[in-house]
């Protein structure tokens, strides 16, 4: 199958969503404003990011803002010195943001921790000289094999603060794909945690640790810190463990801010291994922190009395970008928590929202259908009025989870801001703002300062309502740099079709401008000629009350070359039978028409997913298929 095609286009989203007047009357930015700044971004690229950096301190600023003599191995603010972390937490310490608070913390058996800047600023600090106290200096490797809490904020910064480059790794990964991150960063300190709470259960994570440093592997690893988070009895290395509590108890509040070339590295973030070899995305500290900045003040109208949650872990891009650095950066005050969402029972995401008087809650479309399979009886009690913002990351959105947040979290009153980015772009790049007219499922237009577009094989835009690939046809700055020692592999994001950034993603443009994701490319399924994504297929199974969750894969037809098969989780209070399938497939035919032959449907009580939330498709297919499954190391085991 050609995956570089154009796609086919079935659903039909006509909804319109207006934004109340008075959010419009309070935006930070209004609508004229906005389409000056993409009008003054297409006139003078390079000159709206130079804006967007000078809103951040410099040691010194750039001698050139845009350099693409080695393209695609682009470079932005070429001459500079900074570091991250001075915007995240030092310049605050100068200004009322001092004693404001930064982080609220909340563990999953209702302990809590609140930190205000100066505060995280001194405990950054103390651990950036016990980092250094181990031997860590510019360049050095750090992995944070952590859950989420504070310490790990603390780690990530306090690494980033002296020069060392960070890389998290999702504490729910097993000890095999955390040996390969470390073998791969050739890492010298691994920092983690005896243990964490999730769903009333206690995970002993220095265990895994200890296994992944087993062996013949992982020798690059000089020490270990562990934070105690359980209490509970793990083994320690005499001369290579050290506990977190007792290193930086000695240490002084106040540390140096290494001075970083722009280009230089702040984290690895490696893919989670669903498709192959993890990759090692690097991000750098001048052009990562500027659109990083930009873009999650201007999507989310960043107000100075805001409770920012994003749900993610710091495990990945979301983590890094809407969790440590962009609310820091911002001078905001963010949620984290620790535990599982439906721990002790289905509303304790509400119960956080109402407890903090959270503003802007951002979360997963798998989390979304994940709380709508227990009804609205479980947010109603709770008092959801604080919230103005609400927003979706990590997948498409289908309009009946769109509806659903929107109705049921968000009064009808709060906009839904669903994103599209990547680990590899590590910014916003596709997003309204809460100024703008919505339509459920579309991510709507690319922010200003980004250029993208829907694209055939050979390049060519599409036109609207057809579907294509999705493409970033100008550089910007919180792009990655490369990848980890994988100069040639970088390369293909730029050459599968030359001279744009392959984004991997199905996508059509409408009428209108809007963008609407339809999946990944390599989930497209052939049926008689008619290539349709599964993600649209799946959305129209979500349309039925029943459905709770659906996967849809392509499997061989001797008539139509390929028809799809569906795996179907039902929400509660619905029982499988064939009225049930017959009712599935009249929705589908009603809401795609006929050439959306579904061959069978098969419900299950739970699906193979990533760590990060997304169904393994490719697992579902190789299982069906009887074919090799493939590397398993991102697969989530959690019920």
């Amino acid at each position: 199958m050609d995956q570089f095609g154009t796609v086919d286009n079935l659903l039909q989203e006509e909804r319109v969503f207006r934004p109340l007047p008075q959010l419009v009357i309070e935006a930070n930015v209004n609508p004229q404003e906005l389409e000056g700044a993409r009008k003054f971004a297409r006139m003078d690229h390079q000159g709206y990011w130079e804006e967007a950096a000078d809103e951040l301190d410099w040691f010194k600023k750039w001698d050139q803002v845009f350099d693409d003599k080695d393209a695609p191995f682009y470079k932005w603010f070429v001459g500079a010195r900074c570091n991250i972390v001075y915007n995240a937490l030092d310049r605050h310490i100068e200004t009322a943001n001092k004693n404001k608070l930064a982080l609220i913390w909340e563990g999953e058996p209702g302990d809590t921790r609140k930190y205000t800047y100066f505060e995280l600023y001194r405990e950054v600090n103390r651990f950036a000289n016990a980092l250094r106290s181990l031997g860590i200096r510019k360049g050095d490797r750090v992995v944070v094999y952590m859950p989420p809490l504070p310490e790990t904020v603390i780690a990530m910064l306090a690494t980033a603060k002296i020069g060392a480059i960070h890389s998290v790794v999702f504490a729910g990964f097993s000890a095999k794909a955390l040996r390969q991150r470390i073998n791969d960063a050739q890492a010298k300190l691994l920092i983690t945690a005896d243990g964490f709470y999730r769903n009333g259960q206690v995970i002993n994570l220095k265990e895994t640790a200890d296994e992944a440093l087993m062996g013949a592997c992982a020798d690059c690893v000089e020490s270990m810190v562990m934070v105690r988070r359980c209490n509970i009895g793990v083994e320690m290395t005499d001369g290579r463990d050290f506990h977190y509590e007792d290193l930086i108890r000695q240490e002084r509040n106040e540390a140096p801010t290494e001075v970083m070339e722009a280009d230089d590295p702040l984290f690895l973030l490696y893919t989670s291994g669903t498709t192959g070899k993890p990759k090692g995305i690097v991000h750098s500290h001048a052009g990562y922190m500027v659109g990083v900045n930009r873009t999650l003040t201007t999507v989310f109208d960043i107000k100075p009395t805001d409770i920012f949650w994003c749900t993610a872990d710091a495990g990945w891009v979301t983590g890094h970008s809407a969790v440590v650095y962009g609310p820091l950066m911002a001078g905001t005050t963010s949620v984290m928590y620790e535990g599982h969402p439906n721990y002790p029972q289905a509303d304790r995401l509400w119960s956080i929202v109402a407890k903090y008087g959270v503003t802007i809650f951002y979360t997963a479309p798998t989390m979304i259908r994940m709380l709508m399979r227990f009804g609205t009886q479980y947010p109603k009690p709770h008092d959801l009025s604080s919230l103005r913002l609400l927003g979706s990351v990590g997948e498409p959105i289908s309009p009946e989870a769109w509806i659903w947040l929107y109705k049921n979290i968000g009064r009808s009153e709060c906009p839904v801001l669903d994103t599209w980015w990547q680990t590899e772009t590590g910014m916003f790049m596709i997003s309204p703002l809460p100024i703008s007219l919505l339509k459920p499922g579309s991510v709507t237009k690319p922010l200003p300062g980004v250029e993208a577009d829907v694209v055939d094989k050979e390049g060519n835009p599409v036109p609207p309502g057809k579907g294509g690939l999705l493409v970033v046809t100008k550089p910007w700055p919180s792009m990655m740099t490369g990848l980890w020692n994988d100069e040639e592999r970088y390369k293909e994001y730029w050459e599968k079709i030359p001279g744009v950034y392959y984004a991997g993603d199905v996508a059509r443009k409408d009428e209108d401008g809007y963008i609407w994701i339809q999946g990944r490319a390599d989930d497209v399924i052939n049926i008689a000629g008619h290539r349709i994504g599964s993600a649209e297929l799946e959305a129209a199974f979500g349309a039925h009350r029943a459905v709770s969750e659906c996967a849809v894969i392509g499997v061989p037809d001797k008539i139509k070359g390929e028809a799809a098969k569906a795996f179907v989780l039902l929400n509660h209070g619905f029982e499988p039978d064939d009225e049930l399938i017959k009712d599935l497939k009249k929705t589908i035919r009603n809401e795609l028409g006929p050439v959306a032959v579904i061959k069978s449907i098969e419900f299950r009580k739970k699906f193979p997913k990533t760590r990060s939330g997304k169904i393994m498709r490719r697992v579902l297919k190789a299982e069906e298929l009887g074919l090799e499954i493939g590397d398993l190391t991102g697969m989530d085991d959690d019920d």
